[in-house]
């Protein structure tokens, strides 16, 4: 058996007899999560398993190179690697410490305190050259990034940083400038160009994915920040036209635990590595001290078992429990950050509400999805000055990737179970500022129980549990009867 690199995308098994193409078929096969639920599946299209091996053509993603050596090794399957395939080199952490240091970054024009679990992780990818590199959200993810493409910048490298959103591009550019680089950022989302004009690219994966291979042969080095919310078939196809890019890492706070999930995007970028924990970081006080309040509402005169639709239907229009929360954004002091999920139905009601009765000479704003990146720049930039103003915004626009060092409460006012979408949201609060050295989480959840049977999103309730729990993160409960 020889396994070589076809490109920088795929490698080619060799020499395999039809039983073990069997073999290797069935053990990189896996069940999509939540794949009944899809349309292609419902329509008989597609059997809602994805193939990460092709015994066609033998061809498996780079990144998986050491899932097919297990394979191997566990089947006791003699084989051989071309060389080249195995590409890690050894870099001096000392040499690492001193080209970070060398770039002077700064922030808001002070010296920028560089951190050794960043080194490490800068070292660890250069020697490599790819890896996918977990690191907590206000961990100091865009420095590593930063650093990266400072050094490959230096070796004449262009680099390509895929976003999600437009406002990841605005501030992944504000960042570098923050650091004290100048002008070798373009951004590219609607209404740019995407014509490539300057060393560094920072695009929404939406702007690119139509664009053809060889618009993506004058990249080096690709960067994907926020790894986990790309979907499979955009990022799949950006990332394979990038078959001449040699270094390529994504960066992400958390996987959703999916098996499917992370062995796609280490396939696209690299193995897995973790770089630090939100624990450890809030131990070491690089983080913001972390204090959730769990509040239970009990919900009486509940005479049927509703589905989960119709729960959060009876949730969002709930009279007692919008109060219940208003009073809970007007009576906490300092800024706020409200988490809905249902714009029309409970974002812009609660919003409303707050607004028509605001007092105290409190600032609310309001983001959604609809927003306008202009816009949404503006608020964030607000609120970083602010000391008392309260944010009103969806799941999707602000549990990810929005910065904002001076927000002091985060209420989570919908239900979730979204591993992802909760630690997300909770470290939007983490970060440490001169004037705040905490964050209080609210996590509000609903007790409608019928006959003794938990409802649904009193269960999605204990699986965030699971994950506070999972983290070692501080909470406590207490229940309220809603009146």
């Amino acid at each position: 058996m020889h396994i070589s690199k076809k490109n920088e995308v795929y490698l080619v098994l060799e020499g395999l007899d039809p039983s073990t193409v069997q073999e290797l078929t069935e053990f990189f096969t896996f069940e999509v999560p939540g794949f009944k639920f899809m349309p292609m599946y419902r329509n008989r299209m597609w059997d809602g398993k994805i193939r990460l091996f092709s015994p066609q053509t033998g061809q498996i993603y780079v990144g998986l190179l050491e899932y097919v050596k297990k394979f191997y090794d566990t089947n006791n399957i003699k084989y051989t690697i071309e060389e080249g395939v195995e590409d890690v080199r050894s870099i001096d952490l000392k040499d690492v410490r001193g080209f970070i240091k060398s770039l002077k970054p700064k922030s808001q024009g002070k010296s920028l305190k560089i951190r050794s679990y960043q080194v490490e992780a800068v070292q660890l990818a250069l020697s490599r050259n790819r890896a996918l590199l977990v690191s907590p959200t206000a961990s100091g993810k865009s420095l590593i990034i930063y650093s990266l493409v400072r050094y490959y910048h230096k070796m004449g490298e262009r680099t390509l940083i895929l976003v999600p959103t437009t406002s990841l591009v605005e501030q992944m550019s504000s960042d570098f400038e923050d650091y004290g680089w100048y002008g070798h950022v373009q951004k590219v989302y609607q209404g740019y160009t995407t014509k490539v004009e300057n060393d560094v690219v920072v695009s929404t994966w939406q702007s690119l994915y139509k664009m053809p291979k060889k618009y993506f042969e004058q990249f080096g080095c690709v960067i994907g920040d926020e790894a986990h919310l790309f979907k499979a078939k955009s990022l799949t196809g950006i990332m394979t036209k990038l078959h001449q890019c040699k270094y390529r890492f994504g960066l992400t706070g958390t996987l959703d635990g999916s098996q499917t999930h992370q062995l796609v995007l280490e396939g696209l970028f690299g193995p897995v590595e973790k770089v630090v924990t939100t624990k450890e970081l809030i131990d070491k006080n690089t983080l913001a001290n972390l204090k959730i309040k769990c509040i239970v509402l009990k919900h009486s005169n509940i005479r049927e078992r509703m589905t989960y639709a119709e729960e959060l239907d009876y949730i969002v229009a709930n009279e007692k429990r919008m109060v219940f929360v208003c009073n809970l954004l007007r009576h906490i002091r300092g800024n706020t950050l409200c988490l809905f999920q249902l714009v029309e139905k409970h974002g812009k009601p609660l919003f409303e509400r707050l607004n028509d009765e605001r007092s105290n000479g409190r600032d609310y704003y309001f983001i959604y999805g609809g927003t306008e990146t202009e816009e949404r720049e503006r608020i964030r930039t607000l609120v970083d000055k602010s000391s008392n103003s309260v944010i009103v915004a969806s799941f999707g626009t602000f549990s990810t990737g929005i910065n904002i060092r001076n927000i002091h409460n985060i209420v989570l006012a919908s239900p979730s179970k979204s591993k992802i979408r909760v630690l997300q949201s909770i470290g939007r609060g983490l970060r440490r500022s001169e004037s705040k050295d905490s964050v209080l989480i609210y996590d509000i959840a609903d007790d409608m129980t019928y006959k003794e049977r938990y409802n649904f999103t009193l269960n999605h309730f204990a699986e965030r549990l699971n994950i506070y729990n999972e983290e070692q993160f501080d909470y406590e409960i207490s229940k309220v009867k809603l009146k």
